[in-house]
């Protein structure tokens, strides 16, 4: 099972209320931990995209060309929306399984300063930069609840801007789960 596989199935067992045992969050945190990517791998990865926009740690693996789905089922049109949902989505989980660990606090805090200076973690309505705010919200309820002031300018940010056009209904759906995790 590759980590991508990991991570989409432990979210869908949580979000089906399925309790983990404290051995099974072990062995997810120690394969997430196992699957963060190598020093070469990112920089062939960023040699052509820039930071802060994309993965630090966790640099989606090749799909055939096609982008990753995020946990709630969307298919992403940008590399922006499905890289940072797969880090995102799987930095969380660490943190929620492995708060004390070190590795999973300095990639939380590294993350924390990566998304302070982009656009989708601010708050931008263009394109999927506004999708990607729904990952980076779920991350900081998770990881980063302390950051209460963060939160509420994107639940502000989204609820303003959620009905600028048509989106798809995993938007919604994703946007739901956020607000139930509060």
């Amino acid at each position: 099972m590759t980590a991508y596989d990991l991570m989409i199935q432990t979210n869908q067992s949580l979000m089906q209320g399925v309790e983990l045992t404290d051995a099974q969050k072990v062995d997810i945190i120690r394969q997430l931990l196992a699957a963060r990517s190598d020093e070469r791998t990112k920089q062939r990865y960023h040699k052509s995209l820039s930071l802060p926009m994309y993965p630090a740690y966790f640099i989606p693996p090749y799909n055939g060309g096609k982008k990753l789905q995020t946990v709630v089922p969307m298919s992403p049109k940008t590399h922006i929306l499905s890289a940072n949902a797969y880090e995102l989505e799987t930095l969380r989980l660490l943190a929620l399984f492995a708060p004390e660990n070190h590795a999973v606090k300095d990639m939380v805090s590294g993350t924390l300063k990566r998304l302070k200076a982009t656009c989708f973690g601010n708050g931008c309505p263009a394109g999927e930069c506004f999708h990607t705010a729904l990952p980076v919200l779920r991350f900081l309820i998770a990881a980063a609840p302390g950051e209460t002031e963060w939160i509420q300018k994107l639940i502000s940010f989204i609820n303003e801007h959620f009905n600028d056009q048509k989106r798809h209904g995993g938007v919604k759906k994703y946007l739901n789960l956020c607000l139930s995790e509060l």
